[in-house]
């Protein structure tokens, strides 16, 4: 089994249906499910077509926006989370990307509290489902309306206090991977990730992200992939790129360049 999946906003352009084509003939293995292509394409018809493909799927993207800084209430959010892990299940996936939303005014205890009280109606459907709720955290400058959590071990005490079987992580490589001595800690933050979102790239101030190919930014993508590997991970490096580079890419040439360079480096990963 192939451990690289591509997530579909790396293939903006393309429609769902393009996205789960090109996957297949690039020889990938599995596909991070982006909720808006498949709402377009029709879930019932993508849950049938991803089936018929014989792709995985990786993790489903997204759902959460608790705090109501996008002007839903927490009861919408809470209600499209449960509707979110149903379809989890229905596309084959075991795992659920989720956001808290911004803090958005509230004090941090009560932005705690509307997490605490969003995971107590959510968590039983999961169990029901057996689907893992993954949180991501993001770098501060590129948070903005999606999360919260900014502090990558900040959130790994949070989900690690819950100490639920189905509340894990999302660790992204673009967001966290150049932090002073992560690699060095990946052995105690492995355990506690369902995905790992694969991504290059340059930094900024800005609030854009700053995606490159793989391979030319400046992420340590070898020795964060060597230490997951090391640490026991098993689960699915799902490709996650944007920006302007990527945009100006031939989709077709970065799959084939992302597959090539995850080869080279998983090649001689210990294991």
């Amino acid at each position: 089994m192939s451990r690289l999946s591509v997530n579909e906003m790396t293939t903006y352009r393309w429609s769902f249906e393009e996205d789960v084509e090109h996957y297949r003939r690039a020889g990938m293995g599995a596909i991070g499910v982006w909720r808006q292509k498949l709402s377009d394409y029709g879930e019932e018809r993508g849950a049938e077509l991803l089936a018929e493909s014989g792709l995985a799927v990786s993790n489903l993207l997204w759902a959460g926006g608790f705090t109501g800084n996008e002007g839903h209430s927490f009861e919408d959010s809470v209600a499209d989370a449960i509707d979110a892990v149903r379809l989890c299940r229905a596309v084959g996936s075991d795992c659920l990307v989720v956001y808290t939303g911004a803090r958005a005014g509230h004090t941090h205890n009560h932005a705690r509290r509307i997490i605490d009280d969003a995971l107590k109606a959510i968590l039983p459907v999961a169990e029901e489902h057996e689907v893992t709720l993954a949180f991501e955290p993001m770098h501060p400058h590129y948070a903005a309306g999606w999360t919260y959590w900014t502090d990558f071990y900040a959130a790994l005490d949070r989900v690690a206090n819950q100490d639920h079987r189905l509340l894990r992580l999302v660790f992204d490589t673009y967001h966290f991977g150049t932090l002073p001595g992560i690699a060095a800690r990946i052995r105690e933050i492995a355990p506690w990730v369902a995905v790992v979102h694969l991504g290059d790239g340059r930094y900024s101030k800005g609030p854009d992200q700053d995606r490159t190919r793989l391979g030319d930014g400046e992420v340590p993508l070898r020795d964060l992939v060597h230490a997951f590997e090391a640490a026991g991970y098993s689960g699915y490096y799902d490709l996650e790129l944007m920006g302007q580079d990527i945009e100006a890419c031939c989709y077709h040439k970065l799959l084939d360049h992302s597959k090539r360079v995850f080869e080279q480096i998983t090649s001689t990963a210990e294991v």
